[in-house]
């Protein structure tokens, strides 16, 4: 994970969070999963980073990539 990630991921207080990797505070708090993912996508794609949802149990459950993918998908030609 690059330092540039951005992470939706259950809040010890109730809710969502919005953290950069490596972070000790959340950029944002939402009260629904959904508010959070729209919120952090977006700031991943303004900020060309990698993209994590996590579950309630903190498991990663969909990744995105938004800038410099170090695997983009082959050319079906």
């Amino acid at each position: 994970m690059t330092r540039n990630s951005r992470h939706v991921v259950p809040s010890p207080n109730g809710g969502w969070s919005v953290r950069a990797a490596g972070a000790t505070r959340a950029s944002r708090h939402f009260d629904t999963q959904d508010e959070a993912i729209e919120y952090g996508r977006d700031l991943a794609k303004r900020n060309n980073a990698e993209f994590y949802v996590h579950d309630r149990n903190g498991m990663i459950r969909e990744k995105r990539s938004y800038g410099n993918d170090p695997f983009p998908p082959r050319d079906k030609r």
